[in-house]
């Protein structure tokens, strides 16, 4: 629930500190004295657009802070571990936001910084807000249907796998026949492209090597000559590397029986000996394989140049590429050789998957129907507590093609008098009718509803008298199950809050402020006494709260 609501500088509200309590907590006060501006702070951190211009004048920035304790909310942990954002300490979640005069603000959930979207996601979760124009919602035809599947605790999750796969297969079949491409004359071009890379026998280590293989055949001769003498020097010729170690090896040796140093000296000689030998032998299996040959380094010329022209023909940097490209090339001509085949098999596909979603859509259907009678019933019940002694509400289903909701249209249908046939809510309720039949229908769906707070913004407008009372009494009712705030101008609503707090203005040294409190006592009592008689408050209408406030506690 939302246990906080702190508002610095914002329109006329210069500092507020609101602290709400479980159940139904009410909200009064004369005509712009500053409700709408807390009901604008709330929607402002749950993510909805902010204007610089609501700062008040001559601050830098409105700041707006709400903590809502969320213990045991599996959803919301969810949520915050998706996005990245910290985890509530003690079931605490402390959302701020920042909006600063000149442009722009700053989004804190937890104290990590966030963005407007996110919040925006999360106020979903945590609040549903019910202004004066919200209630048009309940004419649309997705939220009839999402009231309805949730007081059946209809799950749709079969019928949603079956429309997804359906729709993934409409989707590859769509872009299959979509493609405008000569088929046959792509075909030849991928067909040449292949061949041509396959004729070639690339292989990436062999054909990557070619510039210094033909770099070393083109030089053969010369590198030949410089490799015979390099091997003379080391180990072949009489004056030798190699033998003029063997020489001094054979007098350190000598010395070594005099001296006990020279043994150590002498091995060293042996190793460099060897390795000078090694060394020559290398040299010279190296060289062994060039080859002069002109007719060997013309094929070699031939190779670098098809390889050189491969590359340069299809825009690859070396070998590998090369033979990447003629796999996907070959990948999509089989795809486009398999294509009459690959359309067969996806209309086969479709229709097999369109039986699947049909089938799931007439157990979804089948459901829907059993639970829109008993909410129809339901909802007449509590329309009858609303003022509607004689309305009658009905929910049809109209089959239609399967799409991404089902295989049918939900419509609440209704006849707010008698002897007038039920007509769809859409056509026929006015503004206030619109708002006891929301309030009826969340009276009804509480219990099955997820969200924890429910914000009524003068839902009882339009209304009064008797009416009045049957309204604050379903407020009630609703706020077993939910935390709801209500700003209401009924003062027969008004009594049925077990928090009642008052929004005045006042002005001081040429600056307008709104502030609130929370009411208790006689306060109350003077409240809803002001909400009767204006400003007229004889004995008869401060009687008439003093009962009004007695009989809502009972």
């Amino acid at each position: 629930m939302l246990t906080r609501l702190s508002v610095r500088n914002l329109a006329i509200v210069e500092s507020a500190d609101v602290e709400f309590g479980a159940g139904l907590n009410v909200i009064t006060g004369e005509t712009g004295a500053g409700k709408s501006v807390l009901m604008g702070a709330l929607e402002l951190v749950l993510g909805a657009r902010a204007d610089a211009s609501t700062v008040r004048d001559g601050a830098k920035e409105a700041r707006i802070e709400a903590e809502f304790q969320i213990e045991g909310s599996a959803t919301i942990g969810d949520f915050l571990e998706e996005v990245g954002l910290p985890p509530c300490e003690d079931g605490a979640l402390i959302v701020r936001r920042t909006i600063s005069a000149t442009g722009g603000g700053r989004v804190h959930v937890n104290d990590a910084a966030s963005t407007v979207q996110t919040l925006r996601a999360l106020g979903k979760l945590l609040v549903d807000v019910h202004g004066p124009n919200d209630h048009q919602s309940l004419l649309e035809e997705s939220f009839q249907r999402s009231v309805l599947d949730a007081y059946g605790r209809i799950g749709a999750k079969d019928y949603a796998t079956a429309w997804t796969t359906l729709s993934d297969l409409r989707a590859k079949l769509t872009e299959l026949q979509g493609d405008s491409t000569d088929v046959a004359e792509e075909c030849e071009r991928l067909r040449y492209a292949v061949e041509e890379l396959d004729a070639a026998k690339l292989t990436a280590d062999d054909d990557d090597e070619l510039p210094a293989r033909h770099a070393a055949a083109a030089h053969a001769a010369e590198i030949l000559d410089c490799a015979n003498a390099a091997t003379a020097a080391l180990s072949e010729a009489d004056d030798s590397a190699a033998a003029a170690l063997i020489g001094a090896g054979a007098r350190v040796r000598e010395m070594a029986r005099f001296h006990e140093a020279a043994v150590e000296w002498g091995e060293e000689i042996e190793r460099l000996t060897v390795q000078v030998q090694e060394l020559s032998r290398e040299l010279a299996d190296s060289v062994s394989r060039l080859d002069a040959d002109p007719e060997a380094l013309q094929t070699l010329d031939e190779r670098l140049s098809l390889v050189q022209r491969l590359k340069r023909k299809y825009n690859c940097a070396d070998v590998a590429s090369l033979l990447a490209l003629r796999d996907v090339r070959a990948e999509r001509l089989a795809d486009l050789e398999g294509r009459d085949a690959r359309l067969k098999s996806l209309a086969d596909e479709i229709a097999a998957a369109e039986i699947v979603v049909r089938t799931a859509g007439a157990k979804l259907t089948a459901q829907r129907k059993k639970t829109a009678e008993k909410l129809a019933k339901q909802i007449t019940k509590e329309l009858h507590g609303l003022g509607f002694l004689k309305a009658g509400f009905g929910v049809t289903l109209t089959p239609h093609e399967p799409d991404a909701s089902g295989c049918d249209a939900v419509d609440f249908q209704f006849a707010p008098n008698p002897g007038e046939p039920a007509r769809p809510l859409r056509e026929i309720a006015s503004t206030g009718e619109i708002a006891r039949v929301m309030l009826a229908v969340k009276t009804v769906v509480a219990e099955h509803d997820a969200i924890p707070v429910l914000v009524f913004d003068e839902i009882d407008s339009n209304i009064g008298g008797e009416v009045g009372r049957a309204v604050g009494e379903k407020l009630r009712t609703v706020a077993v199950h939910h935390q709801v705030i209500a700003i209401t101008h009924l003062p027969q609503s008004a009594v049925y809050g077990e928090r009642h707090f008052a929004v005045a203005k006042s002005v001081s040294g040429g600056r307008t402020r709104s502030s609130i409190q929370l009411l208790e006592g006689e306060a109350r009592v003077a409240e809803i006494a002001r909400m009767l008689g204006g400003t007229k408050l004889t004995s008869v209408v401060e009687q008439h709260a003093r009962e009004l406030v007695a009989l809502a506690a009972k």
